[in-house]
């Protein structure tokens, strides 16, 4: 049974490598989700799943029977699926601040940062001389 679990996260992991790889704006998000869920998977699994009495203690007790299950794994996938929840959130508005500014998703017509140049060419000389050429 963990062979079926194991082949059916790797496969996610594949599907949202795949579309992280794209040049479209929402497939790379699209396989952001992919991959958090094949993590939070992963994560859960390794908690092992099966017929455990739930994770609470009665008053006189210190520490968990060990027929419970980890509350561990279940805690960390709850802080997972909200950090890539807001992650998710932050990626879909900064896609949508592209769109709007720009007009369009794909990656390759994204080149607004490319013509600015940086820090390090605007140094040499050659570019000084052609900068000045231009004034």
């Amino acid at each position: 049974m963990n062979l079926i679990y194991a082949g059916g996260v790797a496969a996610i992991m594949a599907i949202g490598l795949y579309l992280m790889l794209s040049r479209n704006v929402v497939r790379v998000i699209y396989g952001v989700m992919l991959i958090s869920a094949a993590v939070n998977l992963v994560i859960f699994l390794a908690g092992r799943i099966g017929e455990l009495a739930p994770p609470v203690m009665a008053l006189d007790q210190t520490a968990l029977g060990d027929a419970s299950a980890n509350p561990l794994p279940q805690a960390l996938v709850l802080t997972a699926i909200v950090i890539g929840f807001s992650l998710v959130s932050f990626a879909i508005a900064l896609a949508l601040r592209i769109h709007r500014r720009f007009g369009t998703l794909d990656g390759r017509a994204l080149t607004a940062a490319e013509a600015l140049g940086s820090a390090a060419t605007e140094r040499t000389p050659a570019h000084r001389r052609a900068r000045g050429a231009d004034a």
